[in-house]
């Protein structure tokens, strides 16, 4: 009987303790997830991708565009990554973008979530340098060019070298004698392959890419640019659509009139 109860009582401790690993794992994971839940809001998909919330619908999670990318960018999102699980996704600080003239990760893809439409401009052919999978971002106060120390790295590694990252000539104030080269981002022409990203030559890197809800702004569709004949179009538009609107309402509020009714 005595040793009965001690056994029983070997299993009650072991599987009391059984639990409180399982559930301090669980919390690791969790905690882990938690931290990174925020990560899939800057999360950069291959080219030709949907806007995020259509792309989560549509992609199947098969994995054909990881095989199919030849250089290994792309990867499938797994539990504790903070992205939707099966996903893929590229981290271009690790292995960037080399846009393939081919595009075999787009024109892999069975469902849509990958579109060669989107790599296309009016009745062009796809073309990879039509891609917008986010935008570099500068971080002048860690950009060694912005401290007046030459650095190109960026710049020369960039595929569309002199377009979407030129170099911008300033005075150095601090010696008077020397020229900083800045590096300026053109967001109409980068692909946000982050091929930048990887070379930046600072321990955490000064220029990166975003997606491009996070690295752009909106002004607003109450401001135009008066030198841009298809923007101040656009008003003159907006301004007779707002008076033909106005006009049905006021030949509706004409008919209702009580005094009219009345008569």
């Amino acid at each position: 009987m005595k040793e009965e109860s001690m056994a029983t009582r070997r299993k009650v401790i072991q599987r009391m303790l059984e639990g409180a690993v399982f559930m301090g794992g669980g919390g690791l994971l969790w905690g882990k997830s938690v931290n990174a839940s925020t990560k899939a809001d800057y999360v950069l998909r291959p080219p030709g991708a949907l806007k995020e919330k259509q792309f989560l619908k549509a992609c199947i999670k098969c994995g054909q565009c990881v095989e199919a990318c030849p250089y290994d960018t792309l990867k499938l999102a797994e539990p504790g990554d903070g992205i939707a699980n099966g996903t893929p996704f590229f981290e271009p600080r690790t292995i960037p973008c080399y846009l393939c003239t081919d595009m075999p990760c787009t024109d892999s893809c069975p469902s849509g979530a990958l579109d060669l439409k989107a790599l296309t401009k009016e009745d062009e052919k796809a073309d990879i340098l039509n891609s917008r999978m986010g935008l570099a971002v500068i971080h002048k106060e860690s950009c060694l060019a912005y401290w007046g120390i030459r650095c190109e790295a960026c710049y020369r590694a960039c595929p569309l070298v002199d377009k979407a990252i030129t170099l911008d000539y300033e005075v150095n104030e601090r010696t008077g004698k020397h020229a900083k080269l800045l590096p300026i981002v053109h967001s109409d022409v980068c692909t946000g392959c982050g091929v930048c990203e990887q070379a930046c030559v600072a321990e955490k890197a000064a220029i990166f890419v975003l997606p491009l809800d996070k690295s752009t702004g909106e002004v607003g569709d109450h401001y135009i640019k008066s030198w841009e004949k298809k923007d101040e179009q656009r008003i003159n538009e907006d301004v007779e659509k707002a008076d033909d609107d106005k006009d049905v309402k006021s030949a509706i509020d004409y008919l209702n009139d009580d005094d009219l009714i009345d008569d």
